[in-house]
């Protein structure tokens, strides 16, 4: 459980669950079925009595038939994994537990994670990536194409303002502190514009820093958005994956861990092979 803190202090203080009433997401539409392989993943912990129980949500994108990537502190410390493709999933009578539309799998988290490994943000964070793995494929059917791993070394090679879309099923209504579990409130897939700014900024070497300005052209990301895609603007290219942010109103400058460096690709690649 000490893990889970850890990972839900992340989530909770950096990426938005206290949110105001500034807050929200923003500047975005519905995915009208453009990105099908992306899910709502909901994760489960042991409680204090040793029950498993629902903890937390994140987006996570289908890279094959069985293996998902998401954000490491969504998978850290979590016992099972449950995805649903439904782009809404607001009035499923089945959602967090298991059913006929979910599909259940193990969590893994990447070995470099960790959110205390310094003093400042986004130094402080490290190997925020985390994969799932389901017991079962998914059918055709239901996803019929899916997330694409990038080049390695492809975020070096991008402009200032370059293109990226936001994928996830974040919150859609303000979060207040003791308001609702975690894992709850409106569920909808949902599409947003936003822009790569200062690409020679600090830790430029790990994260991606993304344009969270609903003024703008580009949009906010919040709790529930953690582990989605940021795609490389109109295609299925997944350049990394929501981190933080560093305000509780889902606006101003967001960090995504890139997935394009050799270790983060290698380690990918590991659990494609096996599935």
């Amino acid at each position: 459980m000490k893990k889970v803190m850890a990972a839900m202090t992340l989530t909770l203080t950096l990426l938005i669950s206290t949110l105001g009433s500034a807050g929200a997401i923003t500047n975005r539409r519905p995915d009208h079925g453009n990105h099908p392989y992306v899910g709502l993943a909901a994760f489960d912990v042991l409680d204090k009595d040793g029950n498993q129980v629902p903890s937390h949500r994140c987006s996570a994108s289908l890279l094959s038939p069985t293996v998902l990537l998401t954000a490491g502190h969504c998978t850290d410390g979590t016992i099972a994994a449950r995805v649903w493709f439904q782009e809404d999933l607001t009035t499923s009578a089945l959602y967090p537990r298991s059913g006929t539309t979910s599909y259940e799998g193990a969590a893994y988290t990447f070995q470099d994670f960790c959110t205390d490994c310094g003093s400042d943000l986004p130094g402080s964070v490290n190997g925020d990536v985390g994969i799932i793995v389901l017991d079962e494929p998914v059918p055709t059917s239901v996803v019929s194409q899916y997330a694409e791993l990038p080049e390695k070394g492809l975020v070096d090679t991008l402009k200032n303002r370059t293109l990226v879309d936001f994928v996830g099923y974040g919150v859609q209504e303000p979060r207040r502190a003791g308001g609702p579990p975690l894992w709850s409130g409106r569920r909808v897939r949902l599409v947003a514009p936003s822009e790569l700014v200062s690409i020679n900024s600090a830790h430029a070497d790990k994260f991606l820093k993304l344009a969270l300005e609903p003024g703008s052209d580009s949009a906010g990301t919040c709790f529930g958005d953690s582990g989605g895609p940021d795609l490389l603007g109109n295609t299925d290219t997944v350049l990394g994956v929501n981190s933080y942010i560093n305000n509780s109103n889902c606006t101003g400058i967001g960090y995504s861990y890139r997935i394009d460096t050799p270790d983060v690709l290698e380690w990918i690649d590991s659990f494609l092979q096996t599935s």
